[in-house]
């Protein structure tokens, strides 16, 4: 039963499944990360803000837009994942770490951009608990903040911030499954390690931390351009420029709740995933020639 196990493929919408699990216990770190990056001035810290956001809006504003977090999930995880599952299991075994992860750029690129609308949504209903109360949007959950962008800002508003999270979306990608894979194939092919939770937890917290490092530039500016009014700034390079005031690290603003919230969520994510595999997923056929 444990080689089946270990044989078993994904079915491609694993992915998805997975990282709204993961969203579901990582939702708290994702609003403390948006709601320090989206402020300009100030160094509150993460336990400060922390602190202020139980004692002013209750325990349960830590799971504000958790239905526009899932939604994201769902659409944004559930293309990239799935289209990383269907072309690796087209190339095999032999298409090598490079082509890994050019599919997992372009499973990325896919995702991003299908997962926009949601990410914008679950921008806007966490960054929610820092406005004042007049200038609250107040989405009931995350279909309602989809039909009110749509009708009070146009369609094309679902799409802000599209370039960015879809350059975002590629490098985490790739930063998670590619290197995901190739640290799990390292692990596995040293002897020391089996198909187990052992190797999937430390392939997946060195994949989270590749993830963080490459993405969060590119995390700070899709969360300004989301969250921006209308007319604020004129393209992405306006917003460049003025996060770039803040120097070099401003661009790194919330690394490390970043970090806190994308380790958690990838180390969860895989583990829900290969559990999903190993005792859900289907068998791989047998093939004539095999070396």
């Amino acid at each position: 039963m444990s080689d089946d196990k270990k044989k078993r493929i994904s079915y491609w919408y694993f992915g998805g499944l997975a990282s709204a699990g993961a969203a579901c216990c990582t939702h708290p770190l994702d609003l403390l990360k948006v709601t320090l990056q989206t402020q300009q001035e100030g160094k509150i810290s993460l336990l400060q803000l922390t602190g202020k956001v139980v004692r002013t809006q209750g325990v349960l504003a830590l799971y504000n837009g958790l239905s526009a977090s899932l939604l994201r999930q769902l659409t944004y995880s559930t293309t990239r994942f799935g289209i990383y599952e269907v072309g690796k299991q087209a190339m095999g075994n032999d298409s090598g770490f490079l082509g890994k992860a050019a599919l997992a750029g372009a499973a990325g690129a896919a995702g991003g951009f299908v997962g926009t609308p949601a990410d914008m949504v679950n921008v806007r209903m966490q960054n929610d608990i820092k406005l004042p109360l007049e200038q609250r949007r107040n989405y009931k959950n995350a279909v309602d903040g989809l039909f009110r962008v749509y009708r009070e800002e146009g369609f094309a508003r679902l799409f802000s911030g599209a370039s960015t999270a879809t350059s975002r979306a590629v490098f985490m990608t790739i930063g998670q499954l590619s290197f995901y894979d190739l640290v799990k194939d390292l692990l596995l092919k040293s002897g020391h390690f089996g198909d187990n939770l052992t190797t999937h937890f430390l392939s997946s917290l060195t994949a989270g931390a590749i993830a963080t490092t490459l993405t969060q530039p590119l995390d700070v500016l899709k969360t300004r351009a989301m969250n921006a009014k209308p007319g604020e700034f004129n393209g992405i390079w306006d917003i460049v420029r003025f996060t770039a005031r803040l120097g070099p690290l401003g661009f790194f603003k919330g690394y490390v709740p970043a970090f806190v919230r994308l380790g958690p969520h990838t180390i969860l994510t895989f583990v829900f995933l290969e559990q999903l595999r190993m005792n859900f997923g289907y068998l791989k056929p047998e093939t004539k020639a095999s070396h």
